[in-house]
């Protein structure tokens, strides 16, 4: 069982890695107003949704504990996140706040992972 945990932990790390390096390819032109959501960052947002669900449900079946409330945190986050790129996702240009948020929330979804 921690092989398969191992493995879906890795490819929750790739799924953040695309999300914030979507956002990173886009932060020259956000000041311009002219950055989009790339194919990558719902992709990544999706394999984080997918896989941290997975891990949740692997951690119960190993009997190891669970931090709800933070997963719950994260979950919230990373809806928000969703929601935002996958409604955005067809427009050429969203202005800087918009697309500020998601790096925002991507880089908080980091933090209450590994600070909490």
């Amino acid at each position: 069982m921690e092989a398969l945990i191992n493995f879906f932990v890795a490819l929750h790390i790739i799924g953040i890695g695309a999300l914030l390096g979507g956002f990173m390819t886009q932060m020259k032109v956000m000041g311009a107003g002219e950055a989009r959501i790339v194919p990558a960052m719902l992709h990544g947002a999706l394999t984080m949704l997918v896989t941290g669900v997975l891990l949740v449900g692997f951690n119960e079946m190993d009997d190891q504990a669970v931090n709800n409330v933070k997963i719950a945190v994260k979950l919230a986050v990373l809806v928000v996140i969703l929601v935002l790129v996958y409604v955005k996702r067809d427009e050429e240009k969203l202005p800087a706040p918009l697309f500020g948020t998601v790096g925002l929330l991507t880089i908080a979804n980091i933090l209450i992972a590994t600070m909490w």
